[in-house]
């Protein structure tokens, strides 16, 4: 295990009064991590870090920032091993799932890189005479990420990557969850040739986060916030930074809704059903948690489906000999065991593959779900699923609709033109036909709506998320004024 330092002005730092703290192995309550608890006045010297790198970052042409941008990429895909290491010690992940997060985290800094070269703008008809009118994108400033522990390496470099491609400096601020894993990530970048101090890496307790936060938004230096994890945090920062008047990008919590319609190809919609629910523990915010199937194909699915998440049993995630993982922590079996509990007093049947061992916890199916219920509205973000059986294609979609989230849902039928149809009526930021609800491309507009968030991360979408839009004009002939 090695400390886990802080970077500032391109130095490795501990916290500035000597304090650390650390991070235990869910499964073995071994130490994982050992990181600097940042105070205020380190946070401050990060944000002041990072706007003192960025002028010359910003002056660089794109093709030299791509370049940069390509080698950190590299560097990252190079560091594969380490990153399953520390996500097995620090999360509880299986290798699967670290070497999925390190394939799309590099493609999201290739992605970045290509974008380099589209942050655009355009020349806009003036109908005064002689002036030439332009809208032009400049990088907003220092960029504050806050990425979460569930997809470490995924969502830390997404933090990151769309803020530097337009020219910005960030300052990272890893999870209290998974520094050593967020770590490895500026260290990737570092290699990458990027400006010494250009990403500074903020780690702190986790008493400590409300206050760190807070300095970071207020600083006058930060200008653009991004966070992924809970709602309930969302809102918070949120708040925080609509008194500084910052924009900030909030990727919230979700409540996937999986539909089967009744011409749905079953083997399909089963195997993507089982992906969606169990790929990490179903600790991640596109997690399939709602099953509404049609009534003509609903005995049929929940028959094929509890087959298959019976297999699914869960192992340290070090010794890799069974497909789920550890969940996060003992609040996450706790607070699983309690919704299906919840649920089984109000008329559920549970079909589980096995009682939880610690932070082991096998699959759970809770089927005939009903609104009164606590899991058909609370996010789990747990090995479970709750199946809903619905009177028909309108039930369903009112099925889907009934929540307060909005990110992810999934839609299954072999009638392309009717999938769209029912996709359009779901309210959510990403509907997929046939697909899984957990499908992430780097060059994608991600994001949801109501309280899964706001604004979007991926592609050109993510440009106007950390650019400023300027309106300039110059004129070229004389001036005629009533005046």
């Amino acid at each position: 295990m090695s400390f886990v330092s802080m970077k500032i002005a391109g130095d490795a730092r501990g916290a500035s009064d000597g304090r650390v703290f650390r991070r235990l192995n869910p499964v073995t309550g071994e130490t994982a991590s050992e990181a600097a608890a940042a105070s205020a006045a380190d946070a401050i010297a990060a944000a002041e870090g990072a706007a003192a790198a960025m002028p010359a970052w910003a002056a660089l042409g794109p093709n030299a920032r791509r370049a940069a941008l390509l080698k950190a990429a590299d560097a990252l895909a190079a560091r594969g091993d380490a990153f399953v290491a520390a996500m097995a010690s620090e999360t509880g992940a299986t290798e699967p799932w670290a070497r999925f997060n390190v394939m799309i985290a590099a493609s999201m800094l290739r992605e970045a890189a290509a974008l380099t070269t589209q942050v655009a703008g355009e020349v806009i008809p003036s109908d005064k005479p002689g002036c030439l009118a332009m809208a032009v994108r400049e990088p907003a400033g220092v960029c504050l990420g806050i990425a979460p522990w569930n997809a470490p390496v995924i969502l830390g470099v997404r933090a990151l990557a769309t803020p530097l491609a337009c020219g910005n400096a960030v300052v990272f601020k890893a999870s209290e969850i998974c520094p050593r894993t967020h770590a490895l990530i500026v260290e990737a970048l570092e290699e990458g040739d990027l400006p010494s101090g250009l990403v500074s890496l903020v780690t702190n307790a986790p008493e400590d986060a409300a206050e760190i936060v807070g300095a970071l938004i207020d600083h006058p230096a930060v200008r653009r916030i991004n966070f992924t994890g809970s709602t309930k945090v969302g809102r918070i920062i949120a708040e925080r930074a609509a008194r500084q008047l910052k924009p900030v990008l909030l990727e919230l919590g979700g409540k996937a809704p999986f539909v089967v319609l009744k011409d749905a190809d079953l083997d399909e919609a089963v195997k993507a059903a089982i992906f969606g629910a169990f790929f990490n523990q179903g600790q991640i915010c596109m997690s399939t948690e709602r099953i509404i199937l049609a009534p003509e194909i609903a005995d049929d699915f929940v028959a094929r489906f509890v087959a298959r998440a019976a297999q699914l049993k869960a192992g340290d995630p070090r010794e890799g000999q069974a497909p789920l993982g550890a969940v996060v922590d003992a609040h996450t079996v706790e607070k699983v065991t309690a919704l299906i509990e919840d649920a089984r007093t109000k008329g559920a049947t549970i079909h589980s593959a096995g009682a939880a061992q610690g932070v082991l916890m096998p699959a759970q199916v809770v089927d005939m779900v009903t609104a009164e219920m606590r899991i058909a509205t609370e996010e789990s973000f747990g090995p479970v699923v709750a199946i809903f059986r619905a009177r028909d294609e309108e039930d369903a979609v009112a099925i889907a609709n009934r929540t307060e989230y909005g990110l992810s849902a999934a839609v299954f039928t072999r009638d392309i033109a009717r999938g769209l149809t029912v996709a359009r009526r779901i309210r959510s930021g990403i509907c997929h036909i046939n697909g899984p609800t957990v499908h992430d491309e780097a060059q994608m507009p991600f994001g949801g709506t109501r309280d899964s968030g706001y604004g979007r991360f991926g592609g050109k979408a993510g440009i106007a998320e950390f650019t400023e839009l300027r309106w300039i004009t110059v004129e070229t002939q004389p001036g005629h004024y009533p005046l």
